[in-house]
């Protein structure tokens, strides 16, 4: 077992790396960091992350996408900071499950512009009094000649402010009266519906809203292939999105370990530089080892799942190890920094902020945690 990276998987950081630092990086700074960025700012972020595959990077390269292996792609999502990639991954996310989950004639509507950041996408799933069970949805979804008309309310929906194209989880009952979970693809374009962008406690740069459909008309045609398997699909994205969650979280433990180090490195007090007491090098060296820890367990999911495994219970457990993980390195980077580590002009504050909001995305610590209990008994905790 080889633990280092291939020359293949350093281009690819080093990549990201860069694009990073020219791209993405200034477009964050140059806008308002507690609102959501604007559209044109977030197409800009989009176009650049096209170029490396990001935003198509579960599509096969027969289907026109990047085709990364999943540890592949997490070793570049890694490194964007945790705003854009919360842009980005509910997009790509959805740009894989209109691949996988529609029939040719909408992934040749919807798919090119997903795939090359020209419109941005995401998946409205969870609602008020819906969270983690997508099988319990309320919105539906009803025919009436030759159209569907759509009701209901879609909340904590990434994306929804500014995106082009909604992949909505609905009840749909056809003309025979069978109702079914379903999905259809909304083009904002041509449907109209309400949206209202959330403020939150971190990540503020990427936009978060609620949906309001009433009675919006959607063409037939947009109703996504009846195969029976919309919990499953959502499922599977899911399973990836979890680790790579989880990387964000390292992401930002990095960060804070890179700070506290320096810090330990300049700040006086009785005489002599604090890195030099036993208790902030333990602090030091707890950093480090959440974040190595976190990081080697994200990866471990990312490669059982490229591997083609069972890893329910790997990838809940990545998520919610390295979320916690992550909240507990800020949290010492901030002791070690004293007064310092609460002022907003450090940057630690937004960090506590944000590593704390990737708790939620995907589903909670306690689901997390029920999911991989499953894994270990063989028994459901919650059905």
């Amino acid at each position: 077992m080889d633990f280092s990276l291939s020359q293949e998987q350093r281009m690819m950081v080093d990549s990201a790396d860069r694009m990073i630092e020219k791209h993405i990086q200034p477009v964050l700074d140059a806008h308002a960091p507690d609102t959501g960025l604007p559209k044109e700012a977030i197409l800009q972020i989009m176009a650049k992350a096209a170029d490396l595959g990001l935003t198509c990077a579960r599509i096969p390269e027969s289907g026109g996408g990047a085709g990364l292996r999943l540890l592949d792609y997490g070793l570049m999502a890694e490194r964007m900071p945790a705003e854009a990639a919360l842009i980005l991954q509910p997009h790509e996310a959805t740009t894989t499950r209109i691949y996988f989950g529609c029939d040719e004639a909408q992934k040749e509507r919807f798919l090119e512009d997903c795939m090359t950041g020209r419109k941005l996408a995401c998946t409205a799933s969870s609602e008020p009094d819906v969270g983690s069970d997508p099988r319990a949805v309320t919105t539906t979804l009803r025919e009436t000649g030759d159209r569907l008309i759509l009701n209901g309310r879609k909340q904590w929906i990434s994306n929804s402010p500014v995106c082009d194209i909604m992949n909505v989880t609905c009840r749909h009952t056809d003309a025979a009266g069978n109702t079914k979970l379903a999905r259809v693809i909304l083009d904002r374009a041509e449907t109209g519906f309400e949206t209202r962008e959330l403020k939150m406690m971190g990540l503020c740069q990427a936009p978060l809203g609620e949906v309001s459909f009433n009675d919006c008309e959607v063409p037939k045609a947009n109703l996504c292939p009846d195969t029976g398997d919309t919990a499953r699909l959502l499922t599977t994205t899911w399973l990836a999105n979890r680790p790579l969650i989880g990387l964000l979280a390292v992401n930002i433990g990095q960060q804070a370990l890179g700070l506290a180090r320096s810090h330990a490195g300049t700040r006086r007090q009785f005489n002599r530089l604090i890195g030099g007491f036993q208790l902030i090098q333990q602090d030091l060296a707890d950093i480090e080892t959440a974040v190595v820890t976190a990081r080697l367990a994200c990866y471990h999911a990312l490669a059982a799942l490229d591997r083609g495994e069972r890893a329910n219970g790997l990838s809940a457990m990545a998520k919610r190890y390295a979320v916690g993980a992550g909240d507990r390195a800020v949290e010492l980077a901030m002791r070690i920094h004293g007064a310092m580590g609460l002022t907003r002009e450090l940057g630690l504050e937004k960090l506590a902020r944000n590593v704390r909001s990737l708790s939620i995305p995907d589903g909670t610590p306690g689901i997390m945690a029920l999911i991989q209990g499953r894994e270990l008994t063989g028994m459901d905790a919650f059905r």
